[in-house]
């Protein structure tokens, strides 16, 4: 047994979180597909300056690269991206049709160093995503976002092999999932208008779809009376079209039969999980159908992933690890997926719905010597917060094989409000946690109201509420961990990227909780962000605070600058200099209004940081700012 070690203090434990595991040698996996017994994925390699590539693993096990190493799979779509890629087998080998991060466009790869453009290399305006073969072999469906002057204009559009274009749907603010029915006789897609965004209210669409002229029949509208999100349209090999819709309250899957010329929806029964994620970026699934109207879903219980099999009219829980998204078939029965568990890296997963399974590729080894012990779990918290309300969060105790706290000592706390505001706390293992918690600190990454995975309602409580809720719902957190003697209460600091950035400066101005705070790429003033942020958020606020111009006085109100004079600890400030979604002037202006901050700038970065250079040393930077304010107290 390790022999545990009472100093250096907790805060200052040696850890074996390095900058450079976090930030130099750790893969990125995301969208995971198959085809046959082939099994495919994006793969982000900050070791290649970030690069993005398509990696396929054959049915015997080998893993291939199948995009050329000059070029980086990615698209910037509503800024944020996502379905850059399709992949199929065309006479047992993939073809994979790609959007290029660097030169736009669309690109088609063999794999074997057959490279083509297949639209748009010359038409830099012009963005691709949410890429879907068609079954007719005839092209790829996708959504088109075209730039120029004035607002970025979305279409549906189809781009067959010899790199005509055509225009599908078009007139709505924005358009994703094109879905063709497997016959091809059909597509899906859904679309929605400002001020609304995809998790309030969608438009559910599908047409009939002419092979031989490539036209669409007239839309039939899917969504009902009720307004709500329905999103994720996805289609079984019998016809059966699927979707998952939060009419009911929380984001639950439809069913859609064709009778004739119409069609007919109805819910599944019930399940005790919310299914469904906030459509962010472009190519989650969280829905699978299979043979005989049984269904695989990715649900989320009380901030937590689980797999959930439909069969004979019931749900139940299947042993699948812990899924970022619902597993992708293979033809000999097994599944695949991105694993994400609480306590390891995370990695690539074969396996079946009665537990087996094997992993075959992982994000990273951790050094010799880490154990169990070294990695900090999740425990979930639940508490009260204002006006009679409940809240909830996941609090990581300091974590370590070699050190604890001395006798009577409580660690320091670290306070993470996430983005979005509509995103959530997620428990999968990150080292954005264990880079605190292998030092000594706790942790509390807080679930405030308007997260996802508790319901609508949950994440309406946040309507015209934001920097109000959310900070409430922090600040009861922190005081819940302190009653609990959790932590230590003079040594707590809070951190948050993009809409977490609002709620640490809120909560740094309306309390004296905390000893500092970080503003990663945060939201400072509401009013310059309703002026300058892209297409896709433009409105995002009208639910958030209310209309613009015409609540001018609450956006003043609920600015961050606002209420400089009121923050009277150190602040740290990071920034891109290339940010299009939060402008780096937001930062800049703050940070001049404080008597205690310190504003850092990564010129080349955007929205959120991904160069390793820039990821070391946020990390770094962070770590130390703590350390010397702890030293100061």
């Amino acid at each position: 047994m390790t022999e545990l070690c009472h100093s250096p203090a907790a805060g200052n434990w040696p850890s074996w979180v390095g900058p450079d595991l976090v930030a130099g040698r750790t893969l990125s996996f995301a969208e995971l597909k198959t085809a046959g017994d082939w099994i495919f994925w994006l793969e982000t390699r900050p070791e290649e300056q970030g690069r993005s590539v398509i990696v396929g693993r054959r049915p015997d096990g080998i893993l291939v690269d199948l995009t050329p190493s000059e070029r980086s799979v990615g698209t910037r779509v509503h800024e944020y991206g996502g379905g850059a890629w399709d992949v199929r087998l065309n006479n047992g080998k993939p073809e994979v049709v790609f959007s290029d991060r660097k030169t736009g466009g669309l690109w088609v790869s063999n794999g074997a160093g057959c490279l083509r453009v297949l639209y748009g290399q010359c038409v830099p305006e012009r963005r691709y995503a949410d890429l879907t073969w068609d079954p007719g072999e005839n092209g790829v469906f996708c959504v088109r976002e075209t730039h120029g002057i004035g607002i970025p204009v979305a279409a549906l559009v189809h781009v067959d092999l010899t790199g005509t274009e055509r225009v599908f749907a078009e007139g709505a603010d924005f358009y994703a999932a094109p879905r063709p029915s497997p016959d091809g006789a059909f597509l899906a897609w859904f679309s929605w208008q400002n001020p609304e965004m995809p998790w309030t209210v969608t438009t559910l669409n599908v047409a009939s779809l002419d092979r031989s002229s490539l036209t669409l029949g007239l839309a039939t509208d899917l969504s009902g009376d009720e307004k709500c999100s329905i999103i994720e349209p996805r289609w079984a090999e019998d016809g059966t079209l699927y979707a998952t819709s939060d009419a009911c309250g929380r984001w639950s899957p439809l069913r859609f039969i064709r009778e004739g010329d119409s069609w007919t929806g109805c819910f599944l029964p019930p399940v005790d999980a919310e299914i469904g994620l906030p459509h962010w970026v472009f190519g989650q699934r969280t829905l699978l159908p299979l043979a005989h109207g049984e269904l695989l879903a990715l649900g989320i219980r009380q901030g937590r992933n689980c797999v959930l099999y439909f069969s004979e009219g019931q749900w139940r829980d299947v042993s699948m690890g812990a899924p970022v998204n619902v597993p992708e078939p293979l033809t000999n029965g097994d599944f695949a997926w991105i694993n994400a568990a609480e306590d390891a890296a995370p990695a690539l997963a074969v396996g079946d719905m009665r537990g087996a399974c094997e992993y075959f590729r992982s994000s990273i080894s951790f050094p010799d010597g880490v154990t169990q012990d070294d990695l900090s779990k999740p425990e979930p918290l639940s508490f009260p917060t204002a006006d009679g309300k409940e809240a909830h969060a996941l609090f990581y105790p300091p974590a370590s094989s070699s050190f604890s706290l001395a006798e009577d000592e409580k660690p320091p706390l670290v306070v993470m409000a996430h983005g979005g505001p509509t995103g959530r706390a997620n428990p999968s293992f990150a080292f954005k946690i264990q880079w605190w918690t292998s030092r000594g600190f706790a942790v509390l990454d807080v679930n405030y109201r308007g997260s996802t995975g508790f319901g609508r309602q949950y994440r309406q409580a946040l309507d015209l509420q934001w920097g109000i809720a959310d900070v409430e719902d922090c600040l009861a957190g922190v005081r819940a961990v302190i009653e609990r003697k959790l932590v230590d209460p003079d040594r707590c600091v809070i951190r948050g990227s993009s809409a977490g950035g609002l709620t640490v400066l809120a909560a740094l101005a309306h309390s004296d909780l905390f000893a500092a705070g970080a503003s990663l790429y945060g939201v400072t003033d509401l009013r310059a962000l309703a002026e300058e942020t892209h297409k896709f958020e433009a409105r995002y606020l009208d639910g958030l605070i209310g209309r613009y111009p015409e609540d001018e006085a609450v956006y003043l109100e609920r600015s961050p600058i606002t209420h400089a004079a009121k923050i009277n600890v150190p602040v740290l400030f990071l920034h891109g200099g290339a940010d299009k979604v939060v402008p780096l002037s937001q930062a800049e202006a703050m940070s001049t209004k404080l008597e205690q901050s310190e504003l850092h700038v990564y010129p080349e970065e955007g929205h959120g940081f991904r160069d390793r250079n820039a990821v070391e040393d946020a990390l770094v930077r962070e770590l130390n700012f703590y350390q010397r304010v702890f030293e100061q107290k």
